[in-house]
């Protein structure tokens, strides 16, 4: 590899901006707007307008969508699912499973989970 396009890699790689472009992708395919460029445009300002403690981050998963994972994962209907099973949703979505504070004999219920999701989600948008 040329010391150029190393370099080019290091500069994406460093500011993030595959995950970046990976998220707003995400967002775009989830909404599907009329008008994409306005829709990126705006979902920059509220990152933004986020980072300034201004205004909220874009969700990609509102609360209905997360109840509806939820359901998906605990397929008995226990009210409940594992940690295992939490770190696979935090996966798929393309979220950090990193400092997770839940114990392998835990128990995660449908308002824990959504309150964690959503604050996962939150730190990944924080870094950019």
């Amino acid at each position: 590899m040329a010391a150029g396009e190393r370099e080019g890699r290091d500069y994406l790689r460093r500011h993030r901006i595959p995950e970046l472009l990976h998220r707003l992708a995400a967002l775009l395919l989830y909404h599907r707007p009329e008008r994409p460029r306005e829709f990126l445009m705006e979902a920059l300002e509220r990152v933004k307008a986020g980072k300034r403690a201004e205004g909220e981050y874009p969700y990609l998963m509102d609360e209905a969508n997360l109840a509806a994972m939820f359901q998906l994962l605990d397929v008995v209907g226990q009210g409940h699912i594992t940690p295992a099973q939490y770190r696979e949703a935090l996966k798929t979505l393309g979220l950090s499973t990193e400092d997770l504070q839940f114990g392998d004999d835990e128990n995660i219920t449908l308002e824990v989970f959504k309150e964690e999701v959503k604050k996962k989600m939150l730190e990944s948008w924080a870094v950019y």
